[in-house]
């Protein structure tokens, strides 16, 4: 739950500001995956929302859905296969298709977890063309996005690696999925997508592994513990800037930056994050905005339930 970003959207700090979302993989196969009435809705009308999927039907239906509804955001969906290049490669399509990937299913291996094989199993395999998301944004003219969303199975590192330009131009968060086994053969791994972000000035900010079937035991075995459910296969990471660290890039000295972040923070159930940033930004850019930041954040705290604080 948002505790801040409320009363600063009510005393209008967020009128002049636009956020734009990415989501690559952005099949919507879930209540929660109506991204811009979820927790973005914090940001409409000043909101943009890119999704990104391989499956061109499943875009259209998003799409033809999105022109059905009175949506106050922006938001438009390509079927785009987004990679380290441009060029082609193999896509696997699975028999559940949210696991389809640029990597081959690691078959064997799967076989030793309950509940895995059947849903991961290969059906087919296409040759596909990928692009980057650099080049997406040169050619749609998009200088800015503020927060990115990866879970396309293994292949997360590669969209990372064909995104370096804006990465180190604008992005302030990101969220992607992150395996610590091989599910997908030759695969990256979380050892390896973590010092690439590292190396790019983003902290790994949680571990999220509440996921029902991120912790699978071996199937072989009729017992398990309830209270560890097997091994954990992968999780989602939450990476974000730290503009008060000595190494932060230029970008994020910008207080409209800092600002934005600490939104982010907020919306993500980083409440203590977005306290400290709002305070930093309130004691470092001016006595005005330094009463009324601090007045929101007095009258935010003062609202929420005792056992909160």
């Amino acid at each position: 739950m948002a505790i801040f970003v409320p009363e600063l959207k009510k005393e209008g700090f967020l009128d002049n500001i636009h956020f734009t979302i990415v989501v690559v993989g952005s099949r919507k196969m879930r209540n929660d995956d109506d991204y811009g009435s979820g927790i973005w809705q914090n940001f409409a009308p000043n909101l943009t929302i890119y999704g990104f999927d391989a499956d061109e039907d499943a875009c259209q239906f998003a799409n033809q859905e999105l022109e059905k509804k009175a949506i106050n955001w922006q938001e438009k969906h390509f079927p785009l296969v987004l990679s380290d290049t441009i060029g082609e490669s193999t896509l696997y399509v699975t028999k559940g298709v949210d696991c389809t990937s640029l990597y081959e299913p690691n078959e064997n291996y799967l076989s030793r977890f309950s509940a895995l094989n059947n849903h991961i199993k290969l059906d087919f395999a296409i040759e596909i063309e990928t692009t980057t998301l650099d080049a997406f944004c040169q050619e749609e003219n998009i200088k800015n996005i503020d927060f990115l969303y990866l879970d396309i199975q293994g292949a997360e590192l590669k969209v990372l690696q064909g995104a370096k330009k804006i990465l180190n131009q604008s992005i302030l968060g990101i969220q992607l999925e992150v395996e610590f086994a091989h599910l997908y053969k030759q695969q990256p791994l979380f050892s390896d997508v973590d010092p690439f972000l590292r190396k790019h000035n983003f902290n790994l900010f949680d571990l999220i592994t509440d996921h029902p079937m991120s912790h699978r035991p071996r199937a072989i075995s009729p017992v398990y513990s309830p209270k560890k459910i097997g091994q954990l296969l992968w999780a989602y990471a939450l990476y974000l800037r730290d503009p008060l660290l000595e190494n932060s890039l230029n970008f994020l000295q910008n207080p409209e930056q800092i600002f934005k972040l600490a939104c982010l923070a907020d919306i993500l159930d980083y409440p203590d994050y977005a306290l400290e940033l709002l305070s930093y930004l309130s004691n470092t850019y001016g006595d005005n905005l330094q009463d009324q930041v601090n007045a929101i954040i007095e009258y935010s705290l003062k609202s929420l339930p005792l056992d909160t604080h």
